[in-house]
């Protein structure tokens, strides 16, 4: 069995009754959709495994991220994200069409839209590190959305090139069980945005980084900066100086903390034993290219 199809229940579009198109030939189902494609409208929109508002959050969607809509009932769409192919439900209100190209991104925590190039206005909107806008024109220091609103350009800045500086740029954020935001953020979700601000995507949970994220070190090799560290059902980023960051549910908040007596406590805590370790997520690409099948 292959990495990816371990994870097919999360990222393959697939129901009983229901399939992608592209999944005829892999996949049993009572009929086959083409798929719509939307765009989140909302800053932060959640995603379930299955329908309802007391269902439990999976993941988030950024606001303008893209999402193939396959089936809509009752308020909610079942789809799938185009940014790291999790499939599930979301309140179809947060979805709107697609974004006119070209797309920037949010490279700010937390990005203000003012209604006017005016930053004593009161903001319309607050949108978090990794949104996606269209800029239609700039005016002095606002960049002019083609949704509305003004935006300020220092917040569509470039990338950052090291992404354990990304990350710590969210120490102290919230932790949030499936958050990917300055909001809230769990523990995956940490480094998959910090990965995403060097411009490499990464997939959504840490049991799927632990077999798809960079390569496996010498097991003699000694902890290096930006070494990501897993247990079952929780991962850490190596920060230098033998310092752990994480999002964590002990601390509610993403926290740095000395690696040797965090690994022992985690054990001794009940998280078990470190089960895998993975260097140079940064430099390997982590994420096929894969929307609707996994092969």
């Amino acid at each position: 069995m292959s990495a990816l199809t371990r994870f097919a229940s999360r990222l393959l579009p697939a129901r009983a009754d229901l399939a992608a198109r592209g999944l005829e030939a892999q996949v049993a189902a009572a009929r086959y959709a083409e798929g719509e494609r939307r765009r989140v409208t909302v800053p932060l929109l959640d995603l379930t495994a299955t329908p309802g508002q007391d269902a439990e959050r999976a993941t988030q969607l950024l606001h303008g991220e893209a999402f193939t809509v396959y089936d809509e009932a009752d308020g909610f769409a079942w789809g799938q994200s185009a940014t790291d192919h999790y499939v599930g439900y979301v309140d179809a209100s947060g979805l709107g069409p697609p974004l006119p190209a070209p797309e920037r991104t949010v490279t700010a925590l937390v990005a203000h839209v003012y209604p006017a190039p005016d930053i004593k206005r009161r903001p319309l909107a607050a949108l978090p590190f990794g949104a996606r806008v269209a800029v239609e024109a700039e005016e002095g220091e606002f960049a002019c959305l083609a949704e509305g609103g003004f935006l300020p350009r220092a917040a569509l800045a470039a990338r950052s090139d090291d992404f354990v500086t990304a990350a710590m740029r969210f120490l102290g954020a919230p932790y949030l069980w499936g958050g990917r935001s300055m909001f809230g953020l769990d523990c995956s979700g940490l480094v998959q945005l910090a990965l995403a601000a060097v411009g490499t995507a990464a997939p959504r949970d840490s049991d799927m980084q632990a077999a798809l994220v960079g390569e496996e070190p010498a097991p003699d090799a000694p902890p290096e900066r930006g070494d990501l560290l897993f247990w079952k059902g929780h991962v850490g980023i190596v920060a230098g100086a033998e310092m752990l960051l994480h999002a964590n549910a002990r601390a509610m908040a993403v926290t740095c903390e000395p690696l040797r007596p965090a690994i022992a406590r985690i054990e001794a805590e009940g998280g078990g034993p470190v089960t895998a370790r993975r260097r140079g997520a940064d430099r390997r690409p982590a994420w096929p290219p894969c929307t609707a099948s996994i092969r």
